[in-house]
């Protein structure tokens, strides 16, 4: 027997329409390219967005299921194309910018996408691999001056695009379960992979992204989405902001430490997105100098990789700012799992409190984890057995575009993520390592992150990636790339080794240690652990 419910599709139309029925009074505020600040409300960006429904369907027969590609910054047109776009049925694909040029080739080509806006900042990028993209017809042009000149062909501003079209026009009636958006990976291991998402399970994963054991997101909140638009949707912030009214601000390429902090302080932030490496940046320019009044902001939400509590701590003693931990993928839509403190923490020492806040955190509603030991069975939830990490929900893929991946996926179902981790009895999961990135030495696991953790709470170290490098006797041993705060200081081999043997056993330390100018990062800002592998292997890490 059926329920007696309405069929109400779940779909980003219903986003919109909602963000601008309730909040139109709401503000984007871009940071653009150039320095100039743009500011506009929800009511403006929903009539944009039904100038561009109606441009891409009379203009450039965009029909449902076609790709539309961006290649562009965070700015408020970007917003506008990911509803615009998907209302009318198509998918918008936002193309990563940091990719090679071969990356970007392949992902263009394999998604077929029929038109790309790009910003005129990156138009030098597309250019030279224009002639190798088979299905692209139009590239709209976005912040380019009227005289930008581009070799790329059959271009149009963005702006003169959308000037001449009405302002009204009829969302068509969509499935929720229809494509609505595509991001590719990072390409880490192999060539990029598309991750298709659907209506509903963006729609899903907004509502649960915004409630208090997540990011815990309202209408009093001003966010800085500082993650990229091309980077699993901004985690999924832009249609998150509709949903709760908060104020969005776009900083576009403004993303140096100084950028930031600018920002944080005139718009009073209240809470802001970022890996790691970012907030890493931000924290030692707000030591260098510090801001002479307290920042509104209350929170920054951390994914992409863990945190070290080196940082997390330093935040909240010199700022009195709290770091939000959480853990996802491009395949999750991303998030999975948020680490808050829950009553009964409440009793724990602040060293205490600071462990259960740098874990990865639990599953929130909608999403399932579990660990996997190598036999097939199940681990128990003992915070110390370590496995694959699985998972399944209402917003994890089942399969990627055009790919055939058996491998990825388990008989029953769960997307086998590629991490360690453990779970302990309160269903706190913690990563361990990459698969690919465990060091076996002698028979026995060690965990890189948690050795990278250690050396980060060093005071003269910026930043440390810790790989596996051949060893005669034990197979493989730990290597620790470090990069210093300042090259004057010296930090001696002896120094880390006395450091890490506070919590590691012997074998776990790392004998071998090496200083660079800076840690190789991949598109979205993680340590690079296969080009630090590549350049050990060719000699060049010294």
């Amino acid at each position: 027997m059926n329920g007696l419910m309405m069929d109400y599709p779940l779909t980003t139309n219903t986003i919109l329409e909602y963000g601008n029925s309730v909040y139109h009074h709401k503000k984007i505020i871009t940071y653009l390219p150039n320095g100039a600040r743009h500011e506009y409300s929800f009511g403006d960006m929903y009539k944009r967005c039904k100038k561009l429904a109606n441009a891409l369907t009379q203009k450039f027969g965009i029909t449902k299921g076609d790709m539309v590609g961006t290649f562009a910054w965070n700015h408020g047109p970007h917003v506008e194309l990911y509803y615009g776009i998907s209302g009318i049925g198509a998918v918008c694909h936002t193309i990563n910018i940091r990719l090679s040029s071969g990356q970007i080739e392949y992902i263009i080509n394999n998604s077929e996408d029929k038109v790309i806006f790009i910003d005129a900042t990156l138009v030098p990028l597309l250019e030279k691999i224009a002639p190798l993209l088979e299905t692209v017809e139009h590239y709209v042009l976005i912040n380019a001056a009227a005289d930008f000149k581009t070799t790329l062909p059959n271009t149009i501003h963005y702006e003169e695009l959308i000037a001449d079209q009405p302002e009204y026009f009829e969302w068509p009636e969509l499935n929720e379960n229809d494509a609505c958006a595509m991001c590719y990976t990072s390409g880490t291991t192999g060539l990029p992979k598309g991750v298709l998402y659907s209506h509903r399970s963006t729609y899903l994963h907004a509502t649960a992204l915004m409630a208090p054991n997540a990011a815990n997101i309202s209408n009093k909140d001003t966010i800085l989405l500082i993650v990229p638009q091309f980077h699993v949707m901004a985690w999924g912030f832009p249609y998150v902001c509709l949903l709760s009214g908060s104020t969005m601000v776009m900083p576009s390429s403004n993303l140096n430490p100084e950028a930031i902090i600018n920002m944080l302080q005139v718009e009073k932030i209240t809470k802001a997105n970022g890996v790691p490496t970012i907030w890493m940046g931000v924290y030692h320019e707000l030591k260098k100098n510090p801001p002479k009044e307290k920042l509104a902001l209350k929170e920054y939400l951390v994914g992409g990789s863990a945190v070290p509590k080196s940082l997390m701590e330093g935040f909240d003693k010199d700022f009195g700012i709290i770091g939000g931990q959480a853990w996802g993928m491009t395949e999750t839509s991303p998030l999975g799992t948020v680490s808050r403190l829950q009553s009964k923490h409440e009793e724990l020492s602040d060293a205490e409190k600071l462990t259960i806040r740098a874990k990865q955190g639990v599953a929130i509603p909608g999403v399932e984890i579990r660990i996997v030991n190598d036999d097939g069975t199940l681990a128990p939830h003992d915070g110390k057995t370590m496995g694959e990490l699985q998972v399944k929900g209402a917003w994890v893929i089942s399969a990627y575009f055009k790919t055939k991946n058996q491998d990825t996926f388990t008989a029953d179902g769960w997307f086998r993520t590629g991490d360690v981790s453990t779970i302990d009895e309160d269903g706190f999961m913690e990563i361990k390592d990459r698969t690919k990135d465990l060091i076996k030495s002698g028979g026995e696991w060690i965990s890189s992150v948690a050795l990278e953790s250690a050396l980060m709470a060093h005071p003269k170290i910026k930043e440390a990636a810790v790989i596996a490098i051949p060893d005669e006797k034990w197979m493989e041993k730990p290597l620790a790339s470090i990069v210093l705060m300042d090259k004057e200081d010296g930090v001696s081999d002896e120094e880390l080794i006395e450091l890490l043997s506070k919590d590691f056993v012997k074998y776990q330390i790392p004998k071998d240690y090496v200083f660079i100018n800076e840690v190789p990062k991949t598109s979205v800002g993680k340590f690079d652990k296969k080009e630090i592998r590549r350049l050990f292997s060719e000699g060049k890490l010294s």
